[in-house]
């Protein structure tokens, strides 16, 4: 129970990725609020889970999720920022300014309200833990998804400057890089991929776990990659 005692918010609790993130939180002994835009504390009849149902679509948005988080919870040690989504399959002159935007904001600007507004309450109390999920692409981009790939290495690029602006209050803040997860989403989306290769959302889920806990205390500003049998 290595978190036992700490205090969780993770957005994008409900989901492909979510699920398993949520589950091995609380299997971690967290105490969980978990955000998404449709979820109840029934999703995950656990006494640990406390369910908010928000979008992140603005700073104000953001806040009153905190604050309802921090009403259940009593505080905030770690936030666990799951929320995003991909689009692709477009070259560059043909992609719209619809698709750019939807990167954008489910990308990068979902993150950057959430952890303006969970910051100054880690700071007031000397501590925190804030991490993102990122992807290979921010790193490797691939044809065809263009906006994709430029939207997580942004946010690759916010969380690392979160670690160094927060360093002096005891926040780390840190990203982890998958591959292709294998989530139902996915495998509808590719039926002829190899799902061997693909990487397990459990192994994400238990590196966020490691990065939330004291064992992984020293990390900060990193970038992690988990590329499953795609390396």
């Amino acid at each position: 129970m290595k978190l036992e005692g700490k205090a969780v918010l993770i957005t994008g609790a409900k989901g492909g990725l979510g699920t398993f993130v949520t589950n091995a939180f609380l299997d971690a002994g967290a105490q969980v609020a978990g955000i998404s835009r449709s979820i109840r504390d029934e999703d995950f009849p656990n006494s640990s889970f406390h369910a908010i149902a928000a979008e992140l679509s603005s700073l104000d948005a953001a806040r009153s999720a905190v604050n309802t988080a921090i009403q259940k919870l009593g505080r905030i040690d770690a936030l666990v920022h799951l929320v995003g989504a991909f689009a692709g399959g477009a070259s560059i002159p043909e992609i719209d300014d619809a698709t750019f935007e939807r990167m954008i904001d489910l990308n990068l600007r979902s993150a950057f309200h959430i952890v303006r507004a969970t910051l100054p309450g880690m700071r007031a109390q000397g501590s925190g833990r804030i991490l993102a999920i990122g992807s290979k692409a921010a790193v490797e981009s691939q044809p065809l998804s263009a906006c994709y790939s430029a939207s997580k290495a942004a946010l690759v690029a916010f969380i690392r400057a979160v670690a160094a602006e927060n360093r002096d209050r005891c926040i780390s803040a840190n990203i982890v890089l998958p591959g292709t997860m294998d989530t139902p989403v996915n495998r509808s989306a590719s039926p002829e991929a190899d799902y061997s290769k693909w990487v397990q959302p459990q192994q994400v889920a238990a590196m966020l776990v490691h990065l939330a806990s004291d064992e992984g205390a020293q990390v900060n500003g990193a970038a992690i990659p988990i590329y499953g049998r795609e390396v």
